[in-house]
């Protein structure tokens, strides 16, 4: 970014080995966006000095090291960029920070936050996916609806649980139980099967179109919550559990 921030598909050259398959720059670059990737402008050149001069860079690897050795996890690479401003979805629902994993590699979208406690938890959720994609010998690419909203779940109850109730997102307390019961029997049961490759898939998880928002984020972090209330929840059960176990004694 030094060198080519008016630039990002040339930096986006620079990622395409960790990526796999005929990926190009373009691709990647437009992929990224979609979850808080800078635009180069004014704004988010400004976004990028106060960064480097809060020091995010250091401040993130401090605080993986703590989570690698807690949870025995993998080391991979860690890509943090500026994050998009003019994108007001994101920004709303993230509060000036973003992220994206995958099974071997993590980018963070961010603004200068003042509490460090919200770069924690943003770590916490994308590195929980990590862990726990890693752990269930899945690839990806076939996770299910019923995956992912346990995905999303687990990952945000690490939040609760490592750095507090107060810096899990909005959409965790957004609908009450009865609410998502309906949305469960409505909108989700018989839908549990969809791949990543239906459109459906996407449109429940985030909420997108006619969806509520983030339904199926909301989802999971009710699922977890109810299976927790059991007594049965351990940390190795949310990287080792399969998805379905959490839902054998949901009450809805």
């Amino acid at each position: 970014m030094e060198t080519d921030f008016n630039r990002p598909q040339v930096i986006c050259e620079q990622l395409l080995a960790f990526f796999e398959g005929d990926a190009d720059a373009k691709k990647v670059y437009s992929y990224l966006k979609n979850f808080g990737m800078y635009k180069p402008e004014r704004r988010s050149k400004k976004i990028f000095e106060e960064l480097k001069s809060g020091k995010f860079w250091s401040a993130t690897e401090k605080i993986f090291r703590k989570y690698q050795r807690k949870w025995k996890g993998p080391d991979i690479p860690i890509f943090i960029f500026p994050m998009d401003v003019s994108n007001s979805r994101l920004m709303k629902e993230g509060k000036g920070k973003s992220g994206l994993s995958f099974i071997d590699k993590m980018f963070i979208f961010l603004t200068p936050l003042e509490d460090e406690k919200e770069l924690e938890a943003l770590f916490v959720h994308e590195y929980h996916h990590v862990c726990r994609m890693r752990a269930q010998k899945k690839s990806p690419a076939d996770y299910t609806l019923l995956d992912s909203i346990i995905l999303e779940g687990l990952a945000e109850h690490a939040v609760a649980t490592y750095c507090g109730e107060e810096y899990t997102g909005d959409w965790s307390r957004r609908y009450s139980t009865k609410t998502l019961a309906g949305f469960w029997d409505e909108e989700i049961k018989k839908k549990l099967s969809l791949t990543r490759n239906d459109r459906e898939h996407d449109q429940i998880l985030f909420g997108l179109g006619s969806k509520p928002r983030l339904l199926g984020y909301a989802m999971g972090y009710e699922i977890v919550k109810q299976y927790k209330q059991l007594g049965n929840f351990t940390e190795k059960a949310s990287f080792y559990s399969p998805a379905n176990e959490f839902t054998k004694l949901l009450k809805f």
